[in-house]
């Protein structure tokens, strides 16, 4: 098992790239799929992404440099999350449906950006078209399904690969579990998922965040 341990302290920008950002597994290391092979696999990705009506699931974050720390996911469509970091992070992502913040409890800084403009878009922001953004990209196997999502018009967006598993039991038969982004500086962030758990009650409560800059406080 990796050491967990926290990222090393950076700008708010630099930060929120690290944030937001996977291969797939190493056990599915094979000759690469043909896109032509898995025809019909984007409709699939989208519908499993418009089947997410709640999703909590614990997850890892792991930056180019190799740093990783756990957390909470909690996600609510249309546009809402929250990345749950261990409190060694001392900070935390969280969307409330139109904005998305950082907020940075070490240095009592938040910072905010529009859902559409980050890689995460993707996952959050009703307008943005998977299937008209999105394109597959050659799989190492069979059962895996992956698909970037990029904005050409807008390549201060970022680009972030989403990646599924083929699984009967999870929305429109595709589980995500994991995703690579890149922000326009090219850092690369992975997030790997486990532990999914779909439709159960989230409260909008979970999208909300106590202020530092005039707490001081976490929540």
């Amino acid at each position: 098992m990796t050491i967990l341990h926290k990222i090393p302290k950076k700008p708010l920008g630099a930060a929120f790239a690290v944030a937001l950002g996977v291969a797939v597994p190493a056990s599915f290391a094979a000759a690469p799929t043909p896109v032509s092979a898995a025809a019909g696999d984007l409709d699939r990705a989208v519908e499993a992404l418009r089947g997410i009506s709640t999703l909590t699931a614990d997850f890892t974050q792991t930056d180019r440099n190799g740093a990783t720390i756990p957390g909470k996911l909690y996600l609510k469509r249309p546009g809402k999350i929250r990345f749950e970091y261990d409190k060694s992070a001392n900070m935390l992502v969280v969307s409330n449906g139109k904005s998305l913040y950082l907020v940075d409890y070490e240095v009592k800084q938040v910072q905010r950006w529009p859902i559409g403009n980050s890689p995460l878009g993707a996952l959050l922001d009703p307008s943005r078209d998977v299937k008209t953004y999105g394109k597959l990209v050659p799989s190492d196997h069979p059962d895996v399904v992956s698909v970037e999502v990029r904005d050409k018009k807008h390549p201060e967006y970022g680009v972030i690969t989403l990646i599924f598993v083929r699984d009967a039991k999870a929305p429109g038969g595709l589980e995500l579990t994991n995703w690579v982004a890149l922000d326009a500086q090219n850092n690369r962030t992975t997030v790997r998922l486990k532990n999914q758990n779909y439709g159960a009650q989230v409260s909008d409560s979970k999208f909300r965040f106590t202020d530092p800059r005039r707490t001081g406080g976490r929540r």
